[in-house]
């Protein structure tokens, strides 16, 4: 797809990679309905490009909130692409999360794209060729220690992403599923920072991530893995799950104590 063609409906569009997203789009001729609770630093890009971005606030995890989505989608004449980039993380052993944050993660990470999509579908259905993007994780393909509730979360999501790109096999739909290693975004706690740097893990730019999303959409992919040697690390976990398993069992105690650190701060 031509960016310059793209009418996109971009969700968690005021920060991190969302927000890196769309200010590329807008810098290549896309419109952009940008769509988060807040402003935050959209406002410089509103600025930049008004001709361009449009701003709605909305909490996605409500049926109110997706219906105005829609209805601003609608007033624009309709749109082409769909990329679900909202997202949050928790860093932190599952028995160390309340029932309210992870119901917060599973409604954010996963309900709320699987709700808009289903929304959106009858808009994207009659475009001659549309496209729905679902930013996962590398960590919807590995199962990690710290983070098992995000991991459901894109774990589904990615399984998601293939079945409905399976169901609109025979529609001018596709969908592209897009999996980013770490990432310097504020999503990540100064816990999970410094497990990368003690791990010596890469961690991409949101400028260097949007870019390769966008990529993939104007070549057309349905899906793209970001990172070395992340993209090996997916494939062992796939075929030799053990292998894996063993690897991470001795970074166990580094986890342990970087995710422990982290719960002794929130308490202070």
């Amino acid at each position: 797809m031509r960016l310059p063609d793209c009418v996109v409906i971009l969700t968690g569009a005021s920060g991190g990679i969302g927000l890196a997203l769309a200010e590329q789009l807008c810098a290549a001729g896309a419109r952009v309905l940008a769509v988060s609770r807040q402003m935050g630093d959209l406002a410089g890009v509103l600025k930049r490009y008004p001709q361009h971005l449009t701003w709605h606030s909305a909490d996605l995890r409500n049926p109110s909130g997706r219906d105005q989505v829609v209805q601003q989608a609608r007033a624009l004449g309709g749109v082409n692409v769909l990329i679900n980039a909202a997202g949050v993380n928790r860093f932190a052993l599952l028995d160390q999360l309340d029932e309210q944050a992870l119901d917060e993660l599973l409604d954010i990470n996963l309900k709320a794209p699987l709700h808009l999509t289903r929304a959106c579908l009858p808009l994207l259905r009659a475009q001659p060729r549309a496209l729905v993007v679902n930013v996962g994780s590398t960590y919807g393909s590995i199962g990690y220690p710290g983070y098992a509730t995000y991991c459901a979360s894109k774990f589904a999501l990615r399984g998601f992403s293939e079945a409905l790109r399976r169901e609109l096999a025979d529609t001018s739909v596709n969908v592209l599923y897009a999996a980013p290693r770490a990432t310097r975004t504020p999503m990540n706690s100064s816990a999970a920072m410094a497990l990368n740097h003690a791990l010596k893990v890469g961690m991409d730019d949101p400028v260097d991530v949007a870019r390769a999303v966008l990529d993939a959409v104007q070549s057309e992919r349905s899906e793209l893995y970001l990172g070395w040697p992340e993209k090996l690390f997916v494939r062992l976990n796939s075929l030799l799950p053990g292998v894996v398993d063993r690897a991470l069992r001795k970074q166990l105690p580094m986890i342990r104590r970087h995710v422990d650190g982290h719960a002794k701060e929130s308490l202070k």
